[in-house]
């Protein structure tokens, strides 16, 4: 099996380090997070923590995809997480890739960044309304979405576990995770809004966002809470639609 691999410049000297941790990953590391789409591990290095994200082998149409037509999961956390930092745009530190194939077939992925401490996610507000100071927060979260789009990135995965969150004095900053879904381009009122779509339920969490949201852009405040909060509602009609659909298509599972 073939082996390719991008490594940050900065950590080229540890180069030899990293390609141990890849080789050895099913039995070296310390299990971080949910496991069950994704493995994720952690592996001390020095002082630093990294986190490496193991991408299971996808599907046989993908397999081929990614081998000769679409850059890899890992490929893309890598070189998104890259641009971000240009632009000043939280992520955690990307340090590399590494991908495994045959000559016909793409097989397995890695993506290497480091492990960042944070006191929570954006889920934890949609979870803890008493959370100390919910609503700046929440707000500073809402300006930091509009910096994102001010600067042409499309967050595709913007969702309640992909944005960490962090308390430095008396600020906070926001880093995004699962990098992998993202487009680069001038983002139009409507685009704009709809990112927020996946976030939360809470009408009131909405109202909030949109009420800062619309002071960002110079919109009325009724006019984006209008639009956000349709798009909210459209998208939990779009889910639950495909869970119903999917339950029904694999209630075989359930026996």
């Amino acid at each position: 099996m073939n082996r390719t691999k991008d490594i940050h410049e900065l950590y080229k000297p540890n180069e030899a380090f990293l390609d141990d941790i890849i080789t050895n990953y099913d039995t070296k590391g310390e299990d971080f997070g949910n496991q069950d789409r994704n493995s994720l591990k952690l592996f001390k290095l020095g002082d630093k923590t990294l986190n490496v994200k193991s991408f299971r082998i996808p599907n046989l149409v993908n397999q081929i995809a990614y081998r000769f037509f679409r850059k890899s999961k890992a490929q893309r956390s890598f070189e998104y997480g890259k641009w971000l930092k240009s632009l000043d745009i939280g992520t955690p530190e990307p340090i590399g890739y590494y991908e495994y194939t045959t000559p016909f077939l793409f097989k397995k992925s890695y993506y290497i960044s480091e492990q960042l401490d944070c006191e929570i996610t954006y889920r934890e507000l949609t979870k803890n309304f008493d959370y100390p100071n919910h609503e700046e927060i929440l707000r500073a979260f809402t300006r930091f979405t509009f910096k994102m789009h001010e600067k042409k990135v499309h967050f595709l995965d913007h969702s309640p576990g992909n944005t960490l969150i962090k308390k430095v004095d008396n600020n906070y900053e926001f880093y995004l995770v699962d990098l992998n879904r993202m487009e680069f381009k001038l983002l139009d009122f409507e685009t704009r809004i709809k990112n927020f779509a996946k976030l939360t339920t809470h009408e009131s969490m909405v109202r909030v966002m949109s009420d800062e949201y619309a002071k960002c852009i110079g919109k009325d405040p009724e006019v984006v809470f209008n639009l956000m909060w349709k798009e909210t509602m459209d998208f939990q009609h779009r889910y639950w639609r495909r869970r119903r659909l999917k339950n029904k298509l694999l209630f075989w599972r359930r026996k």
